[in-house]
């Protein structure tokens, strides 16, 4: 009884943060996704990460959705790296920033903070709708000697992501579904 209640409660957390979230970001109209395609509706993302408490919401379910292997945090520029910067403070692991290409001064890393050379990293992203971007990075952290099995987001829009993401060998992990949201 004690899991089925602890589950009911999960799923109750689960259902308001996706209510706030859908309050705070869903837009409507047209919008251009990274993806090329045009869609009818758009999370803005930027909405519930600049929002403390919300975030904090978000941030204290995703740490338990953490594989247990995982060595280090990799979060995706722009809008994974308030997510990964809360998530590693309530997980205790060590944090990478990964720009979408290598800066091209200072010390010109594509990846900065935590050393990813032979560990077990964990993606973040934000919103996730073909995984084309997660594909993207994960080729070049795997360059630099980064394992990534895992990529965890906020929101999977279910377009495709999971499928692109298996074939190259990463589960998708998300907090909610774009089924969880109002329709």
């Amino acid at each position: 009884m004690e899991i089925f209640n602890k589950t009911v409660e999960i799923e109750t957390i689960k259902s308001e943060l996706a209510k706030q979230i859908y309050a705070i970001s869903h837009l409507t109209g047209s919008f251009k996704l990274r993806s090329g395609r045009i869609s009818n509706e758009y999370f803005d993302k930027y909405q519930f990460e600049a929002d403390p408490i919300l975030l904090n919401a978000i941030v204290r379910q995703m740490v338990t959705l953490i594989p247990s292997d995982i060595e280090v945090l990799a979060g995706l520029e722009l809008g994974g790296i308030s997510i990964v910067t809360l998530l590693s403070q309530y997980s205790g692991l060590p944090t990478a920033f990964v720009r979408k290409e290598a800066k091209k001064y200072g010390t010109s890393r594509l990846a900065e903070g935590a050393e990813i050379n032979n560990r077990k990293v964990l993606i973040v992203e934000d919103v996730v709708t073909s995984g084309g971007q997660i594909v993207v990075s994960v080729h070049q952290l795997r360059q630099l000697g980064a394992q990534i099995d895992y990529a965890l987001c906020v929101i999977d829009r279910q377009e495709g992501a999971v499928d692109k993401l298996l074939a190259e060998g990463i589960a998708l992990l998300s907090l909610l579904k774009r089924r969880d949201f109002p329709t």
